[in-house]
């Protein structure tokens, strides 16, 4: 015969109860937490790819407002950028855009 109530039970039960500590109502039941926090893992785990893209999303959007002051595009900027062999990421560029306009400004006229 099996045993259903040893001590790894308990510890797999404290477990998912303590990641379910934040959930509210019904969901720190350990019947409904534990697929409430598989559902929370997968979705954490999704989202950390998501997050990714959304900040290269977000640096883009902040170099195209930058470079439309000086009459350029952020798909035509990236080719010239690469063409005059400057090194620099989307993050990077996006933070010298937002903090410091006229670094930027030196990095767009020595690409033009």
């Amino acid at each position: 015969m099996r045993i259903k109530s040893g001590p790894a039970h308990h510890h797999r039960v404290r477990k998912v109860v303590k990641m379910a500590s934040g959930f509210r109502g019904r969901r720190k039941n350990y019947r409904i937490a534990r697929i409430a926090v598989k559902h929370a893992l997968k979705d954490s785990f999704i989202d950390r790819r998501r997050r990714k893209r959304d900040m290269r999303s977000l640096w883009i959007v902040r170099m195209n407002a930058a470079l439309r002051e000086y009459g350029l595009s952020y798909s035509k900027f990236i080719p010239m950028l690469k063409k005059s062999n400057i090194l620099l990421n989307r993050h990077v560029l996006a933070n010298i855009a937002s903090r410091d306009p006229e670094l930027f400004k030196n990095i767009v006229e020595a690409v033009k």
